[in-house]
């Protein structure tokens, strides 16, 4: 028997798009320009979105030579499982503005601030063969799920982070392929009308309002939440809210 759970709950759009953000895997467009390649990128804590590019790649030539001091560009991030799935691509965000340098005298200021969310190795390089450019955001979508959601950028500037992000794919790797009974544990929550005795049960996510499940079937895939009893303010606080939730489990099951 399966019990009954918490309301499932979740971080905004906004919280969720700048968690994506956060991810490595990015790629830009931009006008006169056929490839580039973005060493990093990052949103400050500030809500400024910085790439760190090739100082002699194309992207930054047509940044330097724009006529309007700006070129237009999409910065399009992908979010992927942190395990093998069928679809491995969680979410994507896509961050669209107008580049311009950063002035020499700025680029200290952003480098650290820059680091101070993404410590990128690229940072190091930035006055020798990389550079740094600021994107000013005009759009902000972020898809998921199958569905979009646009955002303003002063709400996109305005949110922080899940506080699971930094940890989120090593504990979802470690549930995988550590805690087989944990993981069932987890599956015991989802309601049985979902399930059938073939379908597999991975860990897709984790963030402040607890675990997201990915159901794979013949079918295809649905994807659940299985919430905390309250969500979590901080990394410290994980470890506490999944040991209440697991025996909050293992209590149902035994009633069961």
């Amino acid at each position: 028997m399966t019990s009954t759970t918490p309301p499932a709950v979740r971080p905004t759009a906004a919280e969720r798009a700048r968690s994506v953000a956060c991810r490595p895997s990015a790629a830009v467009c931009a006008a006169g320009v056929s490839g580039s390649r973005v060493l990093a990128h990052a949103t400050t804590r500030a809500g400024q979105v910085f790439l760190v590019v090739a100082e002699d790649g194309e992207l930054a030539a047509a940044v330097r030579t724009a006529p309007e001091g700006d070129l237009p560009a999409l910065l399009m991030v992908t979010d992927h499982a942190p395990v093998p799935l069928r679809d491995q691509v969680r979410a994507q965000l896509w961050l669209s503005g107008w580049l311009t340098p950063v002035r020499a005298e700025d680029q200290r200021e952003v480098a650290l601030a820059f680091a101070d969310v993404q410590p990128a190795g690229a940072l190091l390089d930035v006055g020798a063969t990389a550079t740094l450019l600021r994107l000013d955001l005009a759009e902000v979508v972020l898809g998921e799920g199958g569905s979009t959601v646009e955002l303003t950028p002063e709400d996109y500037a305005a949110a922080e982070p899940d506080p699971l992000v930094g940890v989120e794919t090593a504990a979802l790797q470690h549930l995988d392929a550590d805690h087989p009974g944990e993981l069932a544990l987890l599956r015991s929550r989802i309601p049985g009308a979902w399930l059938a005795d073939a379908d597999v049960v991975r860990p897709l996510g984790l963030d402040r309002s607890g675990f997201r499940l990915r159901i794979e079937s013949e079918r295809g895939h649905r994807d659940v939440r299985v919430p905390f009893d309250a969500p979590v303010s901080s990394e410290a606080e994980l470890g506490p809210a999944v040991h209440r939730l697991l025996c909050a489990a293992r209590r149902c099951c035994r009633q069961g």
